[in-house]
């Protein structure tokens, strides 16, 4: 049996998908600007929304697109949404 060695590079196989797909780049590079964008707050937000999603048991990145995607700023009386948030979550190994 032989063993294919790595270099770290991308996989030479067929089944290689890039980042932003197989039908071009298209609007990726805008797509991850506007994000970056958008989770880029200035340093006193972002440590303020980093406590208070600490304190009712979210990411950053969770708190984050909750108030992006809803204008909702969550609080421990936002035990359903904050539950629902969770569940939706990957899950980890």
């Amino acid at each position: 049996m032989t063993e294919r060695l790595s270099n770290g590079g991308p996989p030479l196989d067929d089944d290689h998908t890039p980042p932003w797909g197989r039908n071009g780049i298209g609007r990726y590079f805008e797509w991850a600007a506007a994000k970056k964008k958008a989770f880029d707050a200035p340093y006193d937000v972002a440590v303020l929304r980093a406590r208070r999603a600490a304190l009712i048991g979210l990411t950053y990145e969770e708190y984050t697109l909750e108030i992006l995607e809803r204008g909702r700023y969550l609080g421990t009386g936002d035990v359903e949404r904050i539950a629902e948030i969770k569940r939706h979550r990957p899950i980890r190994y």
